[in-house]
């Protein structure tokens, strides 16, 4: 066995063991994983390092830089890195608990018949199945839900002859795709902005985003649906004849079933006993997958084969993301505990600027940011920590939370450097600049509208 193997699976193991110390010190709150989970962690990021890419090189160069400006700057440099590391490696395990959920997923026959059934709508309804079809699949296969979807559309898509006709309709499908999947980040327990939300913002949970951030769903739902609805081409010489794609809607069934099934023991257990939501899903969700791979191999031992496989390969072939992932959390927490004292001693003092004119900009900050490549939870990181107390503005912490995951949302759906808008720009085949700015330009300014509005509404009059 070659050293690159041996060092995979080395990794693999590792980050299964980050992910059982991150559950115990979530469901139990022992101090003494602190220690194990900061070694195990360096290591990942030592093994991280040796094959990193020149990109993430440089964000490793960056975070060696900003630690030592604060070991030079800030008493408590060694408290607030240790806290910059757990919270890097949180990101990494949340990741990759979820990733066991889309291994399942995406080999369960179950979730093709459902995504073909969506995709093979008529034009009526096209739109509308394949949005909340998308954010439905989001809380499943997180970014596999626009991969699946997309494939599918196109080829859907190559059954119509008229090249411009087929065109028109790739393009509808793949933003309804694209803006179910985004309306999700606002309110998933599944999803890292509300996982980063949670972690990061004092004084919010799940619990209490998770309604208005299904009323945040609900807008940016409503307004792509309302402009493809307003706006879309009517073809010429009537109504086409669409093939069959024999599916009924009783496909959809299992998908229903297998998120009552994750949803409630998640939602129960945080209600029950007071854990965090993002602790339960680490340990909940592996374990619920686990179980569904053996409903559909019906084998133990060959299940056994896919888990080693996934420690072995699949999470060693994720380490660029994970390094992506770790590093902006790490870089937002530690830039924060050197701007905070920094604007502190020039004087800069957010309470004097008016409560509503912060949560407007707590919703814009995430997209400007992504246009010029700023990772949302970068800005999150790198934002939450700088906020006055929410009391300070007579709000509740929550009016910030629900803001920034608006923000998160509108980021997925306009920056260029985001996993959302270069899956579809490949599979639209135009540039990913054009995604946001072209495709996504009237849809984006009706929704920060909205979002805004809605943002604001929930600050002064709801909570």
């Amino acid at each position: 066995m070659d050293v690159s193997r041996i060092g995979d699976r080395l990794f693999g193991w590792i980050i299964v063991l980050v992910i059982l110390l991150q559950a115990m010190r979530e469901w139990a709150g022992v101090e003494w994983v602190s220690l194990p989970l900061l070694v195990s962690l360096l290591v990942i990021v030592a093994i991280m390092a040796l094959r990193a890419s020149k990109g993430g090189l440089i964000f490793l160069g960056v975070c060696l830089v900003l630690t030592i400006a604060l070991a030079f700057n800030n008493e408590d440099w060694q408290e607030i890195l240790s806290g910059a590391l757990i919270k890097a490696g949180f990101l990494a395990s949340f990741f990759s608990a979820l990733s066991i959920l889309r291994n399942a997923a995406s080999s369960s026959p179950a979730m093709s018949k459902s995504g073909a059934f969506l995709a093979a709508q008529p034009p009526g309804r096209r739109y509308i199945s394949l949005s909340f079809g998308s954010q439905i699949f989001a809380l499943l296969l997180n970014f596999g839900a626009i991969q699946l979807l997309g494939t599918l559309a196109l080829s859907s898509a190559k059954s119509e002859p008229d090249e411009r006709v087929r065109a028109i309709r790739t393009r509808r499908m793949l933003l309804a795709i694209q803006r179910g999947f985004i309306s999700a980040l606002t309110w998933s327990p599944m999803a890292f902005s509300t996982a980063m939300a949670v972690a990061t913002i004092p004084g919010i949970s799940w619990m209490g985003i998770a309604m208005p951030g299904l009323v945040s769903s609900v807008l940016l739902l409503g307004t792509g649906w309302a402009l493809d609805t307003i706006f879309k081409p009517r073809p010429q010489g009537g109504p086409r004849l669409r093939r069959s794609s024999g599916l009924h809607w009783t496909v959809l069934l299992p998908l229903v079933a297998l998120l009552v099934i994750i949803m409630v023991p998640v939602l129960s257990i945080e209600v029950m006993f007071g854990i965090r939501i993002v602790g339960v899903v680490l340990l909940v969700v592996p374990i619920l997958s686990i179980i569904w791979m053996l409903i559909q191999q019906k084998d133990a031992f060959a299940v056994g084969q896919t888990l080693l496989s996934y420690v072995h390969k699949e999470l060693p072939a994720f380490r660029s993301d994970l390094l992506l992932l770790m590093t902006a959390g790490y870089i937002g927490v530690v830039g924060a505990a050197l701007l905070v004292p920094m604007m502190a001693d020039a004087g800069i003092d957010l309470t004097i600027i008016p409560g509503w004119f912060l949560l407007i900009a707590l919703v814009w900050i995430m997209p400007v940011m992504g246009q010029v490549g700023s990772n949302p939870i970068l800005t999150l990181s790198l934002v939450a920590p700088m906020l006055p107390d929410a009391a300070a503005f007579g709000l509740d912490p929550r009016a910030f939370g629900v803001a920034m995951l608006c923000g998160w949302a509108l980021t997925g759906l306009t920056s260029p450097f985001t996993a959302t808008n270069i899956l579809v720009g490949r599979f639209g085949d135009i540039p990913v600049v054009d995604v946001g700015r072209v495709w996504n330009r009237s849809y984006f300014f009706i929704a920060v509208t909205l979002l805004c509005l809605w943002t604001l509404v929930f600050a002064y009059w709801v909570v």
